[in-house]
């Protein structure tokens, strides 16, 4: 009978792990795909469902949206942080109205911290020092480093 029990036991506590590594796994996805995320200094293409005839950036220092056409916004991130966008047609009806997120490019960079010296390379194929701009600079300063 205590054998039972215990088999039991391991049962219960094997399900409610698995059903806590499957929230762990779903909640972060969720927030991944809330906003418009754009990386530092590159562009995204945003396409309308219908004709725009007003953009707003909340933080022009953030993010730029310049119109392509009528129903093409190209959004370049231009500094570290959270901002928004709002696009309207012509009757003031909002067609997007969303966060935009922008950061730094990870892929094929690698941070190197030396007490408080945080030098970052551009590793394509080669490491060497990565080209900064002021958003950049300025984040690492914040952070401790040069």
């Amino acid at each position: 009978m205590v054998r039972n029990n215990s088999h039991l036991i391991r049962s219960y506590a094997l399900t409610a792990a698995m059903a806590l590594a499957a929230t762990l796994t779903w909640v972060p996805a969720t927030f991944a795909e809330a906003g418009i995320h754009v990386i530092m200094n590159q562009a995204r293409v945003l396409k309308l469902a219908r004709p725009a005839d007003t953009v707003v950036v909340g933080d022009p220092a953030i993010a730029d949206a310049v119109v392509k056409d009528a129903r093409t916004i190209v959004l370049t991130g231009k500094g570290f942080g959270i901002t928004n966008i709002v696009i309207m047609d012509a009757d003031g009806a909002a067609i997007v109205d969303d966060q935009v997120m922008v950061s730094r490019s990870v892929a094929n960079t690698t941070r190197v911290y030396r007490r408080a010296f945080v030098q970052t390379l551009s590793c394509t194929p080669y490491c060497e020092t990565a080209q900064k701009t002021k958003a950049e600079t300025a984040s690492d300063e914040q952070i401790g480093g040069n």
